[in-house]
C-alpha cells in the first residue's frame, strides 16, 4: 500500500471538511469531495466579452451582466404573478421571507430583503391591506411592530408557487448542477463582502467613498 498517497488523500479530506464547514457549499460526502477536487484543480478559462479589446474591465462587464440578470428575473417574475392579486415580485418575496423566518420586526424584514425603508414599508402595508400579513406590538420593544404571514397569505403564496418556481428555474437557464454550485459559491462570497457595508446604512453621499476606502482597499 502506498502510505504516502493515503496520507495525501487524508490531508485533502481534512482540508475539504475544514473549508466546507466554514462555507458549506458542497455535500459532506464522496460526491461533494470529488466536486470540490474538480473545482479546486480547474484552471481559469480565457474569456472574451464585449469591449474587452478596448480595455473594458472584468468589473465593468460583471456589473452590466448583474443588471441584465436583474431585468430578466423581474420580467419572469412579472409573468409569474400576471392576473393575480400580487402587485410586484417583492410581494411574494416578502411573503416567502415571512414563511421561512417566521414573525419578524418590520424593519428587519425590510433590511433582510435589501429594500429602502419607504419602499419596504409600502410593500408591507400592501400585504396587510390584502390580509396576507398581520402585525402586532413587539413585547420587547414597544416602538416596533412584529409582522407575520397569515393563513390567507399562505394560501395566496401557494396559489402562485408553481409559476414562481418556474420563474426561478428559467432564470438559471441551462446551467448544469456544477455550474449552479459554482455560481452560488461566488454569489455567497460577494454577498458576504457587501452585507457589512449595507448594514451600516450610510447616506448615498458617503456610501461609495466609504465602501471603496474601508472595504475594498483592505482586500488588496
Amino acid at each position: 500500500m502506498n502510505f504516502d498517497l493515503v496520507k495525501d488523500v487524508m490531508d485533502l479530506v481534512k482540508e475539504f471538511q475544514s473549508k466546507n464547514k466554514a462555507n458549506p457549499v458542497y455535500t459532506n460526502d464522496v460526491d461533494g469531495f470529488k466536486l470540490w477536487i474538480k473545482n479546486t484543480n480547474e484552471s481559469t478559462p480565457e474569456l472574451n466579452w464585449e469591449g474587452k479589446e478596448f480595455g473594458r474591465t472584468p468589473d465593468s462587464i460583471i456589473n452590466t451582466l448583474i443588471v441584465h440578470m436583474n431585468h430578466y428575473a423581474k420580467a419572469y417574475s412579472k409573468s409569474a404573478i400576471y392576473d393575480s392579486k400580487f402587485s410586484t415580485q417583492d410581494d411574494f418575496i416578502f411573503l416567502i421571507s415571512l414563511k421561512v423566518h417566521g414573525p419578524i420586526k418590520k424593519m428587519d424584514l425590510v433590511k433582510l430583503n435589501k429594500q429602502e425603508k419607504p419602499v419596504g414599508i409600502k410593500i408591507i402595508n400592501r400585504l396587510i391591506a390584502n390580509e396576507w400579513v398581520e402585525q402586532k406590538d413587539s413585547k420587547t420593544d414597544k416602538r416596533s411592530k412584529i409582522i407575520q404571514i397569515t393563513q390567507e397569505g399562505l394560501k395566496a403564496l401557494e396559489s402562485q408557487m408553481d409559476k414562481i418556481r418556474k420563474a426561478t428555474q428559467i432564470v438559471t437557464g441551462d446551467l448544469s448542477e456544477l455550474e449552479k454550485i459554482k455560481l452560488i459559491e461566488l454569489l455567497q462570497k460577494l454577498n458576504e463582502f457587501h452585507q457589512p457595508i449595507y448594514d451600516e446604512q450610510l447616506d448615498s453621499s458617503k456610501l461609495l467613498d466609504h465602501a471603496y476606502e474601508t472595504y475594498l482597499n483592505k482586500q488588496s
